[in-house]
């Protein structure tokens, strides 16, 4: 018998009313154990909140202020009530839920009393991101209010929650790799391994339960299907990189541009963003000079573009991110902001994952599979003044600084650790979500000009604040931000808005001190932001936890006032 949405809620209601992390992934594997094989990899989506697998290329493209309209329609209720409950919850799901309760419009759901089920949600999610060309926004509306008029108020708020891919339950992926070995009786370091290599948990537990441990042990790397990246976390200086990595390590140049994951497929090639979204049709030339060097039949490499001047010095990042969100006129954009790549590693190889061989054997591996292609300028090296010398020739280049490798370090998708350190000579920026702007005096008075930033809780997925700034974006930036905030409006008051946590942006600070004004207890001195992360979403911004490690490491370097 198909599960019902409506169960999946009750799923969600319970994980929410919990903080004991046993007792959530108790929740789950029971509840996984009792779906049917195809409805697997859908529940396990939403429950995290993704309307798709995290591979997939579909997207909903719906605006809060879209939702909010149809919402109102179909309950005809005054939407202060929603307003009001959003006020005390700061929840859009819970408010959602509120204002369907308060509806006085009577629903199909409660005319023909047909249960939504967790497959016929899946299925409408497709639609409405399938419709497309014109007259495209009225259809898709048609569709999310067909959905929406057959859900409960408890229905209501999940798919809220689904849409604006903001769950914050409490639930996150490391808790269910763990509730899918439960419920499915397989080991979590075969979980692991297998949500490492297919990149969507979802995929791996629907595997799971269809085939158990002998159906995992098979899970390799799919050429097209875009895995997830690993990470760098921040060093102080050359010297504590070869620390980190025993007095020995390879550094590379950070060019400051942006990371690409390129697939191979005989004459056919595919560009993947570090938000695993396909760029391919933005950035033909490197399409063209991966299929003419690049050996080999089934491919995957990882690089850096840059966009260059005429004479092939770097140009700022916000340059390269209009070639990236473009979609027409790619032969001018082609012209007017050419691109380089530079290849920096390789992860599988003609039917072989090179993940668990070391850094400096893949090295060797992609520069000779590479053609004429450049490698990410490196050395490799035990001397601290060699390594001090190399970083002071990136900085005079135009890079951003050195990313130390340590020698024998596989390659671990999604984990961030010591293995591969950033050394940067400034202090360390970072990428925050704005959650809520004011309009500015004077000039930009009529923009949205002043940003709440806030890092998301690793362990709730709620985004803390931790200050705001004014300073860093162009007018035409401003103006822009302003059109794309109010999109993203769930509240007005003050002279100012609350929105959906989905814009990231670089953010540079002078300090991060103790502040009793915010509820993570920090906040940034001199904030600003330094440029617009189009390339990254919500769940690749910072976490609280880092900022909090920043803030402590602080204190490695000066004295910490007593009170």
């Amino acid at each position: 018998m198909p599960t019902s949405f409506k169960a999946l809620g009750e799923l969600c209601e319970k994980i929410e009313a919990t903080t004991k992390r046993l007792a959530m992934i108790d929740l789950v594997a029971d509840f996984l154990n009792s779906l049917d094989a195809q409805e697997v990899e859908p529940a396990v989506s939403m429950i995290l909140g993704r309307p798709f697998p995290k591979w997939s290329q579909q997207t909903l493209d719906l605006s809060w202020a879209t939702l909010s309209n149809i919402i109102k329609r179909i309950t005809g209720a005054d939407f202060q009530i929603f307003k009001d409950a959003f006020s005390k919850t700061e929840d859009i799901g819970a408010a959602t839920k509120v204002i369907f309760e308060n509806s006085k419009v009577k629903r199909q759901a409660a005319l023909f009393e047909k249960t939504l089920t967790i497959i016929e949600v899946r299925r409408s999610l497709e639609a409405i991101a399938g419709t497309v060309g014109t007259g495209s926004r009225e259809k898709k509306e048609r569709l999310v209010e067909a959905l929406f008029s057959r859900a409960s108020p408890l229905e209501a708020k999940y798919l809220v929650k689904i849409f604006v891919g903001e769950m914050r339950t409490g639930l996150h992926e490391g808790l269910m790799e763990q509730a899918v070995s439960k419920a499915f009786q397989v080991p979590p370091e075969m979980v692991q391994r297998a949500r490492m290599i297919v990149g969507d948990i979802g995929e791996v537990a629907a595997k799971a339960k269809a085939e158990g441990k002998e159906g995992l042990s098979k899970i390799g790397f799919r050429v097209f299907r875009p895995v997830e990246l690993m990470l760098a976390q921040m060093a102080d200086g050359v010297a504590e990189a070869l620390k980190e990595h025993k007095g020995k390590s390879a550094f590379e140049y950070k060019y400051d541009g942006a990371r690409v994951q390129i697939h191979k497929l005989g004459d056919e090639v595919k560009v993947f963003s570090r938000r695993l979204t396909d760029v391919t049709e933005s950035l033909p030339e490197i399409v063209q000079i991966v299929a003419e060097n690049v050996r080999g039949k089934e491919v995957i490499l990882e690089g850096e573009v840059i966009a260059v001047d005429d004479s092939g010095l770097p140009i700022p990042f916000q340059h390269l991110m209009r070639r990236f969100r473009r979609v027409h006129g790619i032969e001018d954009a082609a012209e007017k902001i050419p691109v380089k790549l530079y290849l920096f590693d390789i992860l599988y190889l003609n039917g072989e994952s090179l993940i668990n061989v070391p850094y400096l054997q893949r090295r060797q591996v992609l520069a000779e599979n590479a053609g004429k292609i450049p490698l990410t300028a490196q050395i490799v090296t035990s001397s601290l003044e060699e390594a001090e010398q190399f970083l002071k020739e990136a900085i005079d280049a135009g890079h951003e600084g050195l990313i130390g490798k340590r020698l024998d370090s596989s390659y671990a998708p999604r984990i961030r650790g010591k293995r591969w350190l950033k050394v940067k000579p400034i202090l360390e920026p970072l990428d925050l979500v704005i959650v809520a702007a004011e309009y500015g005096y004077g000039r930009r008075h009529g923009w949205l000009s002043d940003y709440c930033l806030a890092a998301r809780d690793a362990e709730t997925g709620e985004f803390l604040s931790l200050g705001k700034t004014f300073k860093g974006l162009t007018d035409a930036e401003i103006i822009e931000m302003t059109k794309r905030l109010k999109e993203l409006t769930v509240k007005a008051e003050h002279g100012g808005v609350v929105v959906v946590p989905k814009i990231v942006v670089e953010v540079a600070y002078n300090e991060i001190q103790k502040s009793p004004k915010y509820e993570c207890g920090m906040a940034l001195r001199f904030a600003r932001i330094t440029r617009i992360r189009e390339d990254k979403s919500p769940e690749q911004a910072d976490t609280i936890q880092r900022v909090r490690e920043i803030y402590e490491r602080q204190f490695s370097r000066k004295g910490r006032y007593k009170t």
